[in-house]
C-alpha cells in the first residue's frame, strides 16, 4: 500500500555521484539472512492489501498512517482487520498478533493534497493484542533525524516480494525539509511503513518510515517521515490511556543533528 506521489522535487542537489549508487536489494529469505530482522514484519490490512511495520516495543508496531485508510472510501480501517506477522517469510511468521488499538498521528490528513500533511505526519502506532516476548524477536530503538548525505538502510516487503523481506543496506538521505526525508532507497507497493535505519556500531536504529515514492529531477526517490516530534506525540496519546497492559516505551535517542535541516527542496503537484 504505497502511494506514488506525483511531486516534482525542485532544487534537490545530490552532493556526489555516490549518492545515487546504492546497494541492491538482498532477500532475507533464510533464517540466517533474517536473523536480527524478525522485529520487521508484514501488516495484513483486511483481505486486499499489506504494508510493512517494525516493532519499537514488545507491544507496539510503527508504520505509515496511510496504511490504516481504505484507498477507495477514505475511511479508517478497523483495528480488528489488521494482523502483524513478525519476521514473515516463506509462508511462516516468527509471531502472529492481532491489533488492539491504532493511533494515527493527528496531523495526518489522508485526503489532503498538501504534501506537508501527507508525508510529514504519515505515521501510526499499532498496539498489539498481546506483547511479543521472544529472545529472537527484538524491538528496535529509534534515533534522531539523520543529516543530509547520511547512509541509511531499509527493510521492506513489496508486491513482487510479499513472501519475504528484502534489505537495502546502503542508500542515502538526499534532502530534508519540513519533517520529510528524501531518500535514494528503492521502494515499491507494499513498502509503505517500512523502517529506515541508521547503523551505529553495528546496531540498527529506526530514523524514519517510508511514506511514498516520488521523482526528483527524473530520478526515482522515496519519501520518509521523520520521527522527531511526531513519535513523541503518539507515545503521549498512548500514555493517556494505556489499557489492559503497560506500555514498553521505545528508546528514543536524541542527538544534535550534524547537518543543516534546510534542503531547499519543494514538493509540487504537476
Amino acid at each position: 500500500m504505497l502511494r506514488f506521489v506525483r511531486f516534482l522535487v525542485l532544487a534537490l542537489v545530490i552532493a556526489t555521484p555516490g549518492h545515487t549508487e546504492n546497494s541492491r536489494l538482498r532477500s532475507l529469505i533464510t533464517g540466517d539472512d533474517g536473523r536480527g530482522w524478525e522485529g520487521v514484519g508484514r501488516l495484513n490490512i483486511g483481505t486486499r492489501s499489506f504494508c510493512t511495520g517494525a516493532m519499537v516495543a514488545e507491544n507496539l508496531v510503527l508504520t505509515a498512517g496511510h496504511c490504516l485508510f481504505d484507498d477507495d472510501t477514505g475511511q479508517r480501517i478497523d483495528a480488528g482487520e489488521i494482523e502483524f506477522l513478525a519476521g514473515w517469510r516463506s509462508g511462516r511468521a516468527s509471531a502472529y498478533r492481532g491489533v488492539r488499538r491504532v493511533i494515527v498521528h493527528p496531523g495526518f490528513e489522508f485526503a489532503s493534497t498538501n504534501t506537508e500533511h501527507r508525508v510529514r505526519y504519515d505515521l501510526a502506532l499499532l498496539e498489539l493484542d498481546q506483547p511479543i516476548r521472544s529472545g529472537s524477536i527484538q524491538p528496535f530503538a529509534t534515533h534522531s533525524q539523520p543529516a543530509k548525505g547520511a547512509a541509511v538502510g531499509v527493510v521492506s516487503y513489496a508486491h513482487d516480494r510479499a513472501e519475504s523481506p528484502s534489505l537495502q543496506e546502503s542508500c542515502n538521505v538526499l534532502a530534508r525539509q519540513s519533517g520529510t526525508l528524501v531518500l535514494s532507497c528503492k521502494v515499491d507497493y507494499g513498502s509503505s511503513g517500512a523502517p529506515v535505519f541508521v547503523f551505529e556500531n553495528g546496531v540498527a536504529q529506526i530514523v524514519s518510515v517510508v511514506s511514498a515514492k516520488a521523482m526528483a529531477r527524473d530520478i526515482p526517490v522515496s519519501l520518509g517521515t521523520s520521527l522527531e516530534g511526531p513519535l513523541s506525540d503518539m507515545m503521549a496519546m498512548l500514555a493517556e490511556n494505556d489499557g489492559v497492559f503497560g506500555l514498553s516505551v521505545p528508546v528514543v535517542q536524541i542527538i544534535s543533528p550534524t547537518g543543516s535541516t534546510s534542503s531547499g527542496a519543494k514538493f509540487l503537484r504537476p
